[in-house]
């Protein structure tokens, strides 16, 4: 199933995406949506929402082999491949929806850059989770922008440099795992301006979702809601020569097959 948090006549509800029309199901959340109800309204009729707030988001830095080299080269970080995955952390203010804007605040970022990645929506408690079982702990698969100051990296630290408000754009939809064959298989893009920046598939992850659950989980519990993101292919901005970086009035749009697009415009916060 395709599942979507939205809104109509100010009721947020849950419901399921199906040719262009949302059917409204029982349930306060994605988690737990229940029967449809026997509503339903056009998807063009209705406001899209993230999907859900997130207890935590865990970034996965440098997960593709092709952009661990392009950030060694323009990023200074390490050129040799990690030997476990490299980790970091976004706060759920971090998080906006389908066509809610990314701020630009000038005073503090003259490098705002992008990274399409595939979010991990876990659905049950984890705890020292095994490879082999880890994804029966899945509830389902979206979208999550990456969004990065470039230029607020601090003695290496990332947190204020993905975790802004606004920093991280998630949805359309949860596509639930059952439904997905396999998620190292999935093709994903980033367009800005209707430009290809990005263009790859799941199945260059240099750790897999089910070595990232175990490593996590390991030490870290994770709880139903919380959402893993699984890291960027190669193709950010900083990348480029010269470099490229979002601007206001820009507009982002990164997809992953079999989910959506998730279209955020980028707009002066000053």
């Amino acid at each position: 199933m395709l599942l979507v948090t939205y809104s109509i006549d100010g009721r947020r509800r849950v419901g399921v995406l199906r040719d262009n029309e949302v059917f409204e199901t029982a349930g306060e959340s994605i988690l737990d949506c229940g029967a449809e109800t026997g509503v339903r309204h056009p998807l063009a009729d209705v406001t899209l929402h993230a999907p859900l707030r997130p207890g935590k988001i865990v970034g996965i830095g440098l997960n593709y082999t092709e952009h661990v080299a392009e950030s060694a080269r323009t990023l200074d970080t390490d050129k040799e491949l990690p030997q476990r995955p490299v980790l970091f952390s976004k706060p759920a203010t971090a998080v906006v929806g389908p066509e809610e804007p990314i701020q630009h605040n000038g005073d503090l970022t003259q490098q705002l850059d992008w990274e399409c990645e595939l979010a991990v929506i876990i659905g049950r408690t984890a705890r020292r989770v095994r490879p082999e079982d880890a994804l029966s702990y899945v509830f389902g698969y979206s979208v999550m922008n990456d969004i990065s100051a470039r230029d607020q990296r601090r003695s290496g630290q990332w947190f204020y440099s993905k975790g802004q408000d606004s920093y991280a754009p998630f949805g359309p939809a949860v596509r639930t795992a059952d439904d997905v064959a396999d998620p190292h298989d999935l093709d994903l893009s980033l367009r800005v301006n209707g430009e290809v920046k990005q263009k790859s598939n799941t199945r260059y992850m240099l750790f897999r979702i089910p070595e990232l659950i175990a490593d996590i989980s390991a030490g870290m519990t994770l709880e139903p809601g919380d959402v893993i993101s699984t890291g960027s292919p190669a193709g950010v901005g900083a990348s480029f020569t010269p470099q490229q970086f979002l601007r206001p009035g820009d507009v982002v749009e990164a997809t992953v097959q079999g989910i959506g697009t998730l279209r955020n415009p980028v707009v002066d916060a000053r």
